[in-house]
């Protein structure tokens, strides 16, 4: 048996700049993190005294002996890509729910590749396991959606990703003291506005290459190197929250599903309130608010949105890692 953690991601800066529409032509570039909840998948070659030859645990159980009649579209490609002809079993358990912006999907895909891979006993690098996550989700899948957080997930960590035109990702770690990225941590606030909507529809207008669209994209994308230089430098670091506040501007002339009324409303209360910026994670329309607030402006803010569930979230530094290994039948 197999069990592997992958954690949750949230952008700091240039989300929407990882699709393939915009970096085909130029490049792209996101400041992401990733948090300490995860995504756990559960992998187990069963012996021959099986009913059917998988079974796979998700928000329904199935269990079937063809591939193609497996309903679950990312282990159904994960499969095919390894030709699994054996009895398995495949679970997985979550802290967070899905479609909510922290990038579940590809951090569902990215743990069981790493998964099957360790049941075969191979180790391969975090690239390729971020590019292959990536292009079961974005090539064979065919989703409106970006590679960062396939790379975010895996990488784990504060990390700059660019993506080049020519298919290629550049990965490279933020560098930062430690007592930057505690201060970072504890001025952010997650809240979960319990609006759930699918990603890849949203996107579906950021993939329209219309002259407005990517002058927008183009001023996201040049945040990234000026949020860097503020966690690098350590200093002025309640510049995030105006990188973040400028970002959410632009963000949300792209599309009009990127926010809502409701949306609106709790983050003006959050500015109101003392925050000095956010932005919904993902590709916006729900899911969890991210805000920047100093610690002396948080008690008013947490009693400003106290109809939403506040996250308690520390940063993660691993990424994803194989936690359980036995590979006994």
């Amino acid at each position: 048996m197999i069990i592997t953690r992958t954690p949750f991601r949230i952008s700091f800066a240039g989300g929407g700049t990882d699709l393939r529409s915009f970096y085909s032509n130029d490049y792209g570039q996101v400041l992401s993190t990733t948090i300490n909840k995860y995504i756990y998948v559960v992998v187990k070659k069963q012996i021959g005294i099986v009913e059917h030859k998988y079974r796979i645990n998700w928000s329904t159980v199935e269990f079937k002996n063809n591939i193609d009649e497996i309903e679950h579209p990312i282990v159904k490609e994960v499969l095919k890509k390894f030709k699994i002809d054996f009895p398995i079993e495949i679970s997985t358990f979550a802290d967070i729910p899905p479609n909510t912006g922290l990038g579940s999907s590809s951090a569902f895909t990215v743990g069981l590749l790493s998964a099957i891979y360790a049941l075969f006993g191979k180790i391969v690098t975090k690239y390729q396991l971020a590019a292959e996550a990536a292009e079961i989700e974005v090539d064979i899948l065919r989703r409106n959606i970006g590679k960062q957080d396939h790379f975010a997930c895996t990488y784990g960590n504060l990390n700059i990703f660019t993506f080049l035109p020519n298919e290629t990702v550049e990965v490279e770690p933020v560098f930062y003291k430690v007592e930057t990225l505690k201060a970072i941590q504890e001025n952010t606030l997650l809240f979960y506005t319990a609006l759930k909507r699918d990603a890849s529809d949203i996107l579906k207008t950021q993939n329209k290459s219309s002259k407005n669209i990517r002058e927008s994209l183009i001023k996201l994308r040049d945040l990234s190197p000026k949020m860097k230089e503020v966690v690098s430098k350590g200093k002025n670091i309640n510049d995030i929250g105006k990188i973040l506040h400028e970002s959410w501007i632009i963000k949300k002339n792209i599309s009009n599903s990127i926010s809502s009324k409701k949306i609106d409303t709790y983050y003006n209360k959050a500015l109101k309130a003392g925050a000095l910026g956010g932005k919904i994670l993902g590709a916006g329309g729900g899911g969890f608010l991210l805000l920047y607030v100093q610690k002396n402006k948080q008690k008013k803010v947490i009693k400003a949105l106290s109809e939403l569930f506040l996250l308690d979230f520390n940063f993660d530094t691993s990424g994803t890692r194989i936690t359980y290994y036995d590979n006994n039948p």
